[in-house]
């Protein structure tokens, strides 16, 4: 284990850490030189335009980019050298941009794919997914595939949560939903880090949100952070120099 390695062990209050950070597709760079820090129970909102790199890096954090370079590290330990299934049985749960839900499968088989990722063996699907979720009980035995898009967003995130993850990635979770479900899953991700300490990394296009439920955000342009803060400090003048289109 390397020095760096051991001083982030020493150091519990800080969940997921980036140093000196870069992500290849193939031999094209996409993430450049990315440094930053989440405690734990906070949310993380990562914002810019489209192609800027936000889902390269929530997919750099679960091992799904061709290589990197520089330091990953989720709580002290470091991801690089990590699968994509190790990653997730640390305690990482992805909720991926176009959800990626089995349509053939029912809803309990798509969550019950989430808990092979639990280190405690457990396959029953925990209470709080169908508290948070009570749509995803009604229509158990329905297949993914037939539910409206918002619901399979429900169900892709609901999955996630049946992992019990310490740390959960969403990528755009209100893309393309109607707005009455769109206020539904905003609710479910304050739920999630105010009363259940979640610690959340979260790609939106949706300003104001990022402003109410977000303890620090990230902007990127070009596969860099280019600015930086607390919530309370995304205003107007960043959105409209780095967000607008």
């Amino acid at each position: 284990m390397s020095a760096l390695a051991r001083d982030r062990l020493k150091e519990p209050d800080i969940v997921l850490e980036a140093r000196n950070l870069y992500s290849y597709y193939g031999k094209s760079v996409v993430l450049q030189d990315l440094n930053f820090d989440l405690e734990p129970g906070s949310m993380l909102a990562v914002l810019g335009r489209n192609g800027v790199g936000k889902t390269t890096l929530l997919r750099t954090i679960m091992g799904l980019t061709d290589r990197t370079k520089g330091d990953l590290f989720f709580s002290g330990e470091p991801l690089g050298d990590r699968r994509t299934d190790e990653r997730a049985m640390m305690g990482i749960g992805y909720v991926p941009q176009g959800r990626e839900v089995v349509p053939r499968f029912t809803v309990a088989e798509n969550l019950k794919m989430g808990t092979f990722a639990r280190k405690d063996g457990k396959r029953a699907i925990p209470d709080k997914v169908f508290d948070l979720f009570p749509i995803l009980k009604e229509f158990s035995e329905r297949r993914g595939g037939d539910l409206s898009g918002g619901q399979q967003q429900q169900l892709a995130i609901g999955r996630a949560l049946a992992m019990n993850p310490k740390m959960l990635l969403l990528d755009e979770p209100t893309e393309g939903i109607q707005p009455n479900i769109v206020q539904e899953i905003e609710e479910v991700i304050q739920t999630l880090n105010v009363e259940h300490g979640l610690t959340i990394v979260l790609v939106e296009q949706n300003i104001d949100f990022a402003r109410r439920a977000c303890d620090r955000f990230l902007v990127m342009d070009k596969g860099q952070v280019v600015v930086s803060g607390r919530g309370e400090d995304l205003n107007d003048e960043i959105a409209n120099k780095h967000l607008t289109f």
